[in-house]
């Protein structure tokens, strides 16, 4: 559970942009980014939603994954794994594990992929993200791990914004805030 001031702190860096009744209007998290803060602390409020599991690699999707994956993996002591959009092979040594995803909150079906060495059997995976609307990138993410014979712990999300509970149960999403909180 987040705090009042950790809490508060999040919802003032964020902003919605736009008007909120057309399709250009857009949620703005770099605040988040841009207050040191606020960026150095959500690795440690990430972690947490987590750490009674004792995750072993922290997986994060490209492009924010890649920002707050790291912190929370050096957080909780462990590695980190970039799963990559449309991954390319680039050699023949260079073995990846693909998956696609359910359509995505743009109805988007994507290729994800990470290598094969990186995550083992014996791991204990975490995916962390700023966001989960639909899920279906955490479960396309979630076969990859299923895929490389690894345990999936679940997701650690700042915002999340599913309307399935069937979802959030089937990924073991946390979150430090929920959607109904940034209206």
């Amino acid at each position: 559970m987040i705090d009042k001031s950790d809490r508060d702190r999040l919802l003032e860096c964020f902003a919605w942009r736009g008007d909120r009744t057309d399709d250009s209007s857009y949620a703005d998290v770099t605040g988040w980014w841009r207050t040191p803060a606020v960026l150095s602390d959500l690795g440690r409020l990430l972690g947490r939603l987590f750490a009674d599991v004792s995750p072993t690699v922290v997986l994060g999707v490209e492009a924010r994954g890649f920002i707050l994956g790291p912190l929370v993996a050096v957080t909780l002591g462990v590695s980190f794994v970039e799963v990559r959009k449309d991954p390319e092979q680039l050699s023949d040594s260079d073995a990846w594990l693909r998956r696609t995803t359910p359509p995505d909150y743009r109805d988007r079906q994507l290729t994800l992929g990470f290598r094969r060495d990186l995550v083992h059997g014996s791991d204990r995976v975490l995916l962390v993200d700023d966001w989960i609307d639909t899920g279906g990138q955490a479960l396309g993410v979630h076969r990859l791990v299923e895929a490389a014979g690894a345990t999936w712990l679940g997701v650690a999300t700042v915002v999340d914004a599913l309307e399935s509970n069937e979802v959030r149960r089937r990924l073991n999403v946390r979150s430090l805030l929920h959607m109904r909180d940034l209206r």
